[in-house]
């Protein structure tokens, strides 16, 4: 009771201090009215102050009746200053531009960027509403503005980042990890991704050797930071893929802030131009929150809240295909019945408490909660035709069936349930002294996951039930498992970063370690990660980095399991070192400003879980069998091809190869009826066995060759109407037959092609008022008319293998979507 008495008076008193004291609060802009974070902002010679947040917001306590001196100060602006004397209890509000500090390059002067020495690259957000996207996703603009980053497949959100799988990406919303359902299979089931374009201020995205605070993953890091508004606003958007709203408010004292968005979208629109004809159902919906409130300058309460319910329906019932060169060209014909039914919910809050007691100097309390309830149902059966078609160019029967080589039937079922929580509380902090800065983490975390897995296939090829051993009939494949895992996790990590002036050269350098401790194995590991950045002062704009470092892959639920649905308890987490060398140049070409970035990469695996890529299905073999590795060059450009217009061009050469360790095989030499040759089985009469190692071989994900393009322009007199092309191009991935056996995976899919355009014409321009009362309460609005797969070409994502009389077997392959209009409406208030 005394206890509680002392908690109660020690409140009063700091409340009643605080009532003696006015505030200073407001928000940092640059010249582009974009906002500056880590910019310091506070009275010099006193402990009052503040360092701006993401998106530029500040608040502090001063003490009232005092003409105070506020200084703002940002290594990449100039110095600002200003005098206030606030009365007691009252609220000033300070909204500030700096000014850039210019770097004179020739006759032409272009503006320095923030954290350009850090491996993080900033992100135009704004294209995402324009960029001719299936998806309209945040991720759709990584592929030509980040570095590395790749994607073959339009109906998803995932992405592959120097070799890595999309098990291996970090996705930060306001420093909070989130996730992303796990019985996702195809890219037509996956619906919205995470992240709300609407609610979005900055986006960072880092393709390797990026710094400590950030978790463990292999590959990349996408850091997005949601609105903090300021006052009323909003959007509607409508297309024939779904419908966006969101809101946005900040109270009169600005001590509290809310944005909501909810997302309403479907694909049926698309899937109806895939080559299987059936009954497509699919719906997304999606809300999303994320609110603020300042008791006072020195604490602070978020929320960050997401609820999503995603619904697949499919009932097939034809598909026609044909394949093979002019030559030998062969038809498949299947006739299905049955259905397909996925169900993912998944919610996920955040609560967070800064605590900012001086003003270089912040604590976050961070408690996040995960939960997703997954089902994936289907029972679909299908009779299939394989026919030689005719390829005599002078016949009239060119093209049809010459005559049936194969039919067969396959049942898939499938009865799989998830039920997922990951739980978890963090404490963050950052503490800033002159240059130099210090940044700490410790977290915990709860895996709660009951998975029960029930799916088969039978096969029945030529009238044969495959397989067949002769007295048995078997299943082609099974999968039957019941898991129930609960494991416990604590990771940290310390940072340190510095900045040096060398004369009138500059060296930042950061270093830093993160630990992981996994109860399930009870394996502990240390990942240490140092980077470096010169700027020398060049009459040209460059800047030089080097990154080196250890990142560990702990298991997360997917790992563990293997392609017969069992836990291995034995996992471990997979390895990988970066080396990473770059650099970035800022220059002028008639006279408009210009970027090239480009970086050289070494990835060193060890440790590694060999996994089969289907679609967007990732099945690992759950064992640390093999190494690898992945190297490549990385380029990207961008700048104002047409004036007052950015574009973006990037290429990627990569090379990703796994050893798997225990992959080798044996080879006879067999005599069977006079005749000797090769087998991989003992038949006839063997003569001699020779057992085969396989060494390094492509990993699933080794696209060598990934070009993508994002280019803007518009019609010269009337710059209300643009155009915004999207062009990717990524050489093929290795596949093969369903044998699990990797170094089978000889063949390559046709490449990744495809070229997207919208057209946009701005209806009303936010900075002129408007005349007619339709528009008065507009700030903005837009229509785009889009073409998706302008070229109609037909990208193959997997095929379906199939096996003729001769039990020759087939890759038919799955296309993706063709050719599609969709009209859009942006309308903003």
């Amino acid at each position: 009771m005394i206890r509680f008495i002392h908690s109660i008076v020690f409140i009063f008193c700091v409340f009643t201090l605080a009532a003696q004291n006015a505030t200073v609060q407001g928000v940092v802009k640059d010249s582009y009215g974009n906002p500056i974070d880590a910019a310091t902002v506070g009275v010099p010679g006193t402990t009052y102050g503040s360092t701006t947040e993401q998106d530029g917001s500040f608040k502090f306590n001063i003490p009232a009746n005092q003409e105070l001196k506020v200084i703002v100060r940002h290594i990449s602006f100039e110095e600002y200053s200003t005098f206030i004397n606030a009365k007691l209890g009252e609220t000033i509000r300070l909204n500030i531009t700096a000014k850039d500090k210019a770097t004179n390059i020739k006759t032409f002067t272009i503006s320095e960027e923030r954290d350009r020495e850090k491996p993080m690259r900033k992100i135009e957000a704004g294209m995402s509403k324009f960029n001719p996207s299936v998806t309209g996703s945040v991720e759709s603009l990584l592929p030509a503005q980040a570095l590395g980053v790749s994607t073959n497949n339009e109906l998803s959100s995932q992405y592959s980042v120097r070799g890595g799988n999309f098990d291996e990406n970090l996705v930060y919303v306001n420093g909070i990890q989130v996730y992303r359902p796990f019985l996702i299979r195809s890219g037509q089931q996956e619906g919205l991704s995470f992240i709300n374009s609407d609610l979005v201020s900055g986006i960072s995205f880092s393709s390797g050797g990026f710094e400590s605070k950030y978790g463990d993953k292999l590959s990349s890091v996408l850091d997005i930071t949601y609105k903090k508004p300021e006052k009323f606003a909003g959007s509607v958007s409508a297309s024939l893929l779904g419908g966006n709203v969101h809101i946005q408010n900040a109270s009169d004292n600005k001590r509290f802030t809310q944005i909501h968005g909810l997302r309403y979208f479907s694909n049926q629109y698309l899937l109806g131009s895939l080559d299987t004809d059936g009954s497509y159902r699919p719906r997304f919906i999606d809300y999303q929150t994320y609110m603020t409130y300042a008791f006072n300058s020195d604490w602070e309460v978020s929320f960050l809240g997401n609820y999503s319910q995603n619904r697949y329906q499919f009932a097939p019932r034809s598909r026609e295909a044909s394949f093979g060169t002019v030559s030998s060209a062969v038809g498949l014909n299947v006739f299905f019945t049955g259905q397909e039914v996925d169900q993912y919910e998944t919610a996920f809050g955040a609560i967070a408490l800064k605590w900012t007691p001086r003003y270089n100097f912040n604590t976050r309390l961070i408690v996040s909660a995960f939960r997703t309830l997954e089902e994936e149902t289907f029972d679909i059966e299908a009779a299939y035709s394989l026919s030689e078609l005719e390829t005599d160019l002078g016949s009239e029967s060119f093209g049809d069936e010459a005559f049936t080589i194969g039919t067969g039937s396959y049942l898939n079922h499938a009865r799989n349930y998830l039920d997922a929580l990951v739980a978890s509380v963090e404490l963050q902090g950052e503490y800033t002294q002159n240059k130099h800065k210090w940044l700490w983490g410790l977290k915990y975390r709860r895996d709660d996951i009951i998975d029960q897995l029930n799916e088969w296939r039978s096969v029945d090829s030529v009238g044969f039930s495959v397989p067949y051993t002769g007295t048995d009939v078997n299943l082609f494949e099974t999968i039957n498992s019941d898991n129930r895992i609960a494991t416990n996790r604590v990771m940290g990590y310390l940072q340190r970063d510095w900045n040096f002036d060398l004369g009138q050269h500059e060296l930042f350098f950061s270093s830093g370690a993160r630990f992981h401790y996994w109860d399930f194995n009870e394996q502990t590991t240390f990942s240490p990660r140092f980077l470096a950045a010169f700027t020398p002062n060049w009459s040209n704009d460059w800047v030089f980095r080097a990154s080196w470092g250890y990142y560990h892959q702990p298991a997360f639920y997917r790992e563990m399991r293997d392609l017969n649905g069992s836990i291995n308890p034995a996992i471990r987490a997979q390895k990988s070192i970066h080396y990473v060398l770059g650099a970035d140049y800022n220059f002028t070409l008639f006279n408009r400003p210009f970027k090239f970035v480009g970086e050289a990469y070494y990835k060193e695996l060890s440790e590694i879980i060999p996994y089969e890529l289907d679609n967007v299905r990732i099945r690992y073999y759950a064992t640390n069998n093999a190494v690898g590795y992945a190297q490549g060059v990385d380029l990207k450009l961008n700048g104002e091809f047409v004036k007052g217009v950015e574009s973006w061009i990037s290429l990627s050469i990569m090379e990703t190869k796994e050893d798997i360790l225990d992959d080798q095989y044996d080879e006879y030499t067999v005599q069977f009826d006079d005749t000797t040759f090769k087998s991989l089985k003992p038949i006839g009469t063997v003569l001699d066995t020779t057992t085969i190692y396989p060494g390094y071989i492509a990993r699933p994900t080794d696209q060598r060759v990934n070009f993508a393009m994002t280019f803007q322009d518009y019609v010269s007199g009337l710059e209300q109407i643009k155009a915004h092309l999207s062009l990717l191009l990524g050489t093929g991935l290795p596949t093969g037959p369903p044998s699990y056996t990797r170094w089978q995976d000889v063949f390559r899919m046709p490449p990744y092609r495809r070229v997207d355009i919208g057209f946009s014409a701005r209806l009303k321009d936010e900075a002129k008022e408007a005349k007619s009362p339709v528009f008065k309460h507009i700030k903005s609005a837009w229509v785009t008319l889009e073409v998706f797969n302008l070229l109609a070409v037909n990208n193959t994502i997997s095929y379906l293998w199939i096996k003729d009389a001769s039990n020759t077997e087939y890759g038919v392959p799955n296309y993706l979507t063709n050719r599609r209009l969709n009209l859009k409406f942006i309308v903003k208030f």
